[in-house]
């Protein structure tokens, strides 16, 4: 689904990727770590094509094309989507009607989804106007489930909402990425970046990376690198990874 090649970016003229190589298989679902300041959403923002980040090297290679060079727009045609970190507002637009404009899976599972995640009541509101953190993250789980992209991108999802938001949010992020069917039926993939890991506990994930100073420092069982993350801190599970690799 996403093969990434030798992958440096900039932002600000300041380097935050240094040769990232990272593979997605098609049904699979990969959480990235890292501290504040890693570069996890310059990562995002290079795969979407963001204007705010510049890719001076490397290949992104997505079903099979280099859309390294491809404008956002294509590529979110070619079906790339993202749940943003911070969404944001967008008075005078109804989230009904954004719903209806981006309109790529049947109306009646799209009410459906807003029903479970508890914001059939917001749809004749104005986009995250108003909308508390949980609120708001809930509302772009149901725009990009509306969207129906095959590779979504979640900018950490669980961060600013309480816990009973991030069950939620986890739950519908399993079953946009059709975890709940077997391994072999399984077309949707996604990458989702979380600083502790707590969404982990409602969802499934088949492998981790952790991205410290620009580089994917170590790769593995994700609940295994959560825990040593949350005993050791960043740089105690890079240098447990790099003991086991030796």
């Amino acid at each position: 689904m996403l093969e990434i090649n030798n992958l440096s970016v900039e932002a600000g003229d300041k380097l935050v990727l240094k040769d990232i190589d990272l593979d997605i298989h098609e049904g699979e679902a990969h959480v990235l770590f890292g501290p504040n300041g890693a570069g996890k959403s310059s990562l995002l923002k290079a795969i979407l094509g963001d204007p705010g980040v510049e890719v001076i090297s490397g290949e992104i290679i997505f079903k099979g094309k280099n859309i390294k060079d491809m404008p956002m727009h294509e590529r979110v045609k070619l079906g790339i989507g993202i749940d943003f970190q911070h969404p944001p507002r967008v008075p005078g637009v109804k989230l009904g009607e954004l719903l209806e404009l981006i309109g790529d899976r049947d109306k009646g599972k799209v009410k459906e989804m807003a029903v479970t995640l508890d914001l059939d009541d917001f749809l004749d509101r104005d986009v995250n106007v108003g909308f508390s953190g949980g609120e708001s993250k809930r509302s772009e789980i149901l725009q990009v489930y509306a969207q129906n992209p095959d590779f979504i991108m979640f900018d950490e999802p669980d961060s600013g909402v309480d816990v009973e938001s991030v069950e939620l949010i986890g739950k519908k992020i399993n079953k946009m990425l059709d975890k709940e069917k077997k391994p072999s039926e399984r077309k949707k993939s996604g990458l989702i970046i979380t600083h502790l890991g707590y969404i982990l506990n409602f969802m499934d994930v088949d492998r981790a990376h952790v991205l410290y100073d620009g580089i994917i420092a170590c790769s593995g069982r994700p609940k295994e690198i959560r825990d040593q993350i949350i005993e050791n801190g960043y740089q105690g599970c890079i240098e447990c990874c790099q003991m086991e690799r030796s």
